[in-house]
């Protein structure tokens, strides 16, 4: 872990983000206390696929949906 003044930080900001995209933590002191630590960010969540073409996918029920149920209650299973 680094440690650069508020100063320095000012002048390196391309610097300590690189560090940090490198994976190391950067700390920022203002006048002796750490005031700021730089730390990687989360990796990018992976984008869901669409409902809507999911739905697209899917072959369309043949038949109703209240014969389809009935079919069921009147099975063996049900």
């Amino acid at each position: 872990m680094s440690t650069f003044t508020l100063a320095e930080a000012k002048a390196q900001l391309s610097r300590l983000v690189s560090m940090v995209e490198s994976g190391e933590e950067v700390t920022i002191t203002k006048r002796g206390r750490a005031v700021v630590k730089l730390v990687p960010s989360d990796p990018p969540r992976q984008k869901m696929p669409s409902l809507a073409e999911h739905r697209a996918q899917m072959t369309p029920q043949q038949e109703s949906a209240g014969e389809f149920i009935r079919k069921l209650r009147e099975s063996d299973r049900y």
